[in-house]
């Protein structure tokens, strides 16, 4: 089968909008139990949820929950809208509190307090391509943890589409939250060691 040059496979794309995303999605294009996102206008697979995955993610969540209490809300793998064209599915958002939960519309970057992505399969496109978007959305601090090693690539400060502070926290040193930072007084104080929170076996 014959196939196209790489230019006019290039020229040929056409670039979602996030309104467009979500109609596909109520117009039954997208089925509920679809594993995508939407980032930079292309729709993303996502990768199967594995068990170690799927463990650091309701780990982390029932942490927060207990530590956070009514001063923030939990957001488990669900819909951040980060601009027009890009709406990703974080592991776990820790969002400023809202009395309809976000029924109204999905949350956009000034309603993160916190990203947290776990990298299994997909650590170079959690490093190379979210993280420049969450800081160009201006999302005020994002981790993403190496499922296995339980590693955390840590980053804070956006600014000019760039993180200007960034760290590597082993498993048994504390990663701590920059609470100080303004407007996110919830998370002040939130320490969590992930070598303790769930060992590795």
């Amino acid at each position: 089968m014959a196939t196209l040059p790489a230019d006019i496979v290039a020229a040929s794309r056409h670039r979602l909008t996030v309104a467009e995303f979500q109609r596909m999605g109520a117009a039954g294009i997208l089925a509920p139990d679809d594993r995508v996102e939407l980032i930079a206008g292309e729709i993303i697979d996502m990768s199967p949820i594995g068990s170690l995955h799927a463990a650091l993610v309701a780990r982390l969540a029932a942490s927060f929950s207990q530590r956070l209490g009514e001063s923030a809300i939990v957001w488990v793998q669900n819909p951040l809208a980060l601009d027009d064209t890009s709406q990703p599915q974080p592991d776990v958002t820790i969002l400023r509190p809202r009395s309809d939960f976000y029924a109204a519309g999905h949350p956009g970057p000034a309603d993160a307090l916190l990203v947290v992505e776990i990298a299994d399969t997909t650590l170079p496109f959690d490093l190379e391509v979210k993280v420049p978007l969450y800081a160009a959305a201006g999302i005020p601090e994002v981790w993403v943890i190496e499922a296995l090693s339980r590693r955390s690539h840590v980053f804070r400060r956006p600014e000019a589409g760039r993180f200007l502070e960034g760290d590597v926290v082993e498993p048994d040193r504390v990663l701590a939250c920059g609470g100080s930072m303004a407007g996110r007084d919830a998370l002040a104080g939130i320490e969590i060691t992930l070598g303790s929170l769930l060992p590795q076996t």
